[in-house]
């Protein structure tokens, strides 16, 4: 039967069951999947104008038909819709701490950030060839990644961290490799030691990205975003997590005997930047080391 009036069924707008009713001026809670009719709330805000018009599916046929559900049964917050997959942009966050990569070109993420995915998705180990294995092996900076390709969503998160997504055009970004999530493979990626400071003054090295595309970065907290155009501005290497590749960089050493009693051997080392460009702080040194006997 085809409805004169005007609400009809159209794809659901979250993408989580075949059809929900559109009553002319708002969604509703009424869906249909499998020919089968339920009630479902919408998990996020209603659409303000109403769809195309689209070719209205029989309502009385649809609910006239058995079908199996695999949500019929089931009811509370965890299906009721809020938390289904949220499909409005290809590469957006989940939730604050879970990314969404919808894969058309391949993209590098973290070993190990992967959580779930659904489709054809390949895995693989991404070195970045010799000289970046020994940079890793000679430095440190520990970014173990790997290749994901196919057809599908994958989903990534690390340790339950704050995940931000940001956007380069034609730009550059150094960031610390423990804070490196995901990135576009659109992207140049290298090991560098960041200027003004060497080993023998506690070397501090980072990973750049470079280009045009996506990064996806974990703060251990709500971060901060300072202004290095504002004044001198420090930071505490291990709170630090990505800044402008532009600016002007120095690591900074200072000696207190008083420290030698407690956290540390009493050297601390921030790292100063100069010039126009940002400072991502994260509210958190990283995990104290643990002393053994």
């Amino acid at each position: 039967m085809t409805g004169t009036g005007p609400g009809s069924w159209q794809p659901d707008p979250e993408g989580r069951y075949e059809y929900r009713w559109w009553d002319g001026q708002r969604w509703t809670d009424q869906v249909s999947h499998q020919g089968q009719v339920v009630r479902a709330p919408m998990g996020g805000a209603p659409q303000a104008t109403a769809p195309q018009a689209q070719t209205q599916a029989p309502q009385a046929a649809v609910i006239g038909q058995a079908g199996g559900d695999g949500f019929s049964g089931i009811s509370g917050d965890l299906v009721d819709g809020r938390f289904s997959e949220k499909e409005n942009k290809p590469i957006a966050n989940q939730n604050a701490k879970l990314l969404r990569v919808r894969l058309g070109e391949p993209f590098m993420a973290r070993q190990g950030a992967m959580v779930a995915y659904q489709g054809n998705v390949d895995f693989a180990f991404e070195g970045g060839g010799a000289s970046k294995f020994i940079k890793k092996a000679l430095t440190g900076e520990g970014l173990p990644l790997m290749r994901c390709q196919g057809q599908g969503d994958v989903f990534l998160a690390e340790r339950a961290y704050d995940v931000h997504l940001l956007n380069l055009n034609n730009s550059g970004l150094s960031i610390s490799g423990k804070n490196v999530l995901a990135f576009s493979s659109s992207l140049d990626w290298n090991i560098e030691r960041v200027k003004g400071g060497s080993m023998a003054t506690g070397g501090l090295f980072n990973t750049t990205l470079r280009g045009t595309g996506w990064v996806a970065l974990t703060t251990d907290g709500p971060p901060v975003v300072l202004n290095a155009a504002e004044a001198p501005t420090f930071a505490d290497t291990n709170a630090v997590v990505a800044w402008s590749a532009n600016l002007q960089t120095q690591l900074k050493t200072s000696f207190k005997a008083g420290a030698l009693i407690g956290r540390g051997s009493g050297e601390a080392v921030q790292v100063s930047f100069y010039g126009q460009g940002f400072v991502i702080v994260q509210p958190s040194e990283g995990v104290p080391a643990v002393a053994t006997q």
